[in-house]
C-alpha cells in the first residue's frame, strides 16, 4: 500500500536516471527522484515536512485526499507560442 495524504504525479524525464514529481493538490509541492520507487519515498515524507512549512507560515493547507492516486508518465512537452 503508497501511504499518501495527497495525490502525486511522477513525471518521466529527458534523463533516465531522474523522473520529476508534484502535487496537484499541494500547492507548492515538488521534488525529483532517480526511480518511481525513490519518486514515493520523498513524496512520502516530503508531503509532511511541506504541510508543517505551511502550517508555521499560516498559510491554508488542504485536507488530506481520502482516496489519493498516484499517476507515472512521460514528463508533458511545453509547446513554444
Amino acid at each position: 500500500m503508497i501511504d499518501l495524504r495527497y495525490s502525486l504525479i511522477i513525471e518521466a524525464t529527458d534523463d533516465p536516471g531522474f523522473f520529476g514529481f508534484y502535487s496537484p493538490e499541494l500547492e507548492g509541492f515538488s521534488g525529483v527522484g532517480h526511480s518511481v520507487e525513490d519518486c514515493l519515498y520523498k513524496a512520502k515524507w516530503g508531503m509532511e515536512e511541506h504541510v508543517e512549512v505551511m502550517i508555521s507560515r499560516k498559510l491554508p493547507v488542504p485536507p488530506p485526499n481520502p482516496d489519493p492516486t498516484v499517476v507515472v508518465r512521460n514528463e508533458r512537452t511545453r509547446k513554444a507560442a
